[in-house]
């Protein structure tokens, strides 16, 4: 009995984790940041980032994706740019 409640806990466990890591993709994130402008308005479409590099007023906000990674360049609090990478980059 014990072990089977062990496999349970860990099965649900496993997919907790994979849903939190996986379930957004580049192009989820592209659309909910669609008509952003502002640090705000980012940070209550998307949350937290997953990094953010600072330098000066420039702020890189990065956010993984199940299929790479979506990066927004904030400058003071304007949203400037953004730019995907990650497994469907073709080099």
């Amino acid at each position: 009995m014990k072990r089977a409640t062990i496999r349970i806990t860990l099965c649900g466990l496993a997919l907790v984790l994979l849903t939190a890591c996986g379930g957004r993709t580049k192009e989820d994130i592209i659309q909910k940041a669609r008509d952003v402008s502002t640090r705000a308005e980012l940070e209550k479409a998307l949350g937290k980032p997953t990094d953010i590099a600072k330098v000066g007023p420039v702020e890189r906000w990065k956010y993984k994706a199940s299929n790479g990674e979506v990066v927004f360049v904030i400058l003071g609090d304007t949203v400037t740019l953004q730019a995907t990478g990650g497994p469907d980059d073709k080099k």
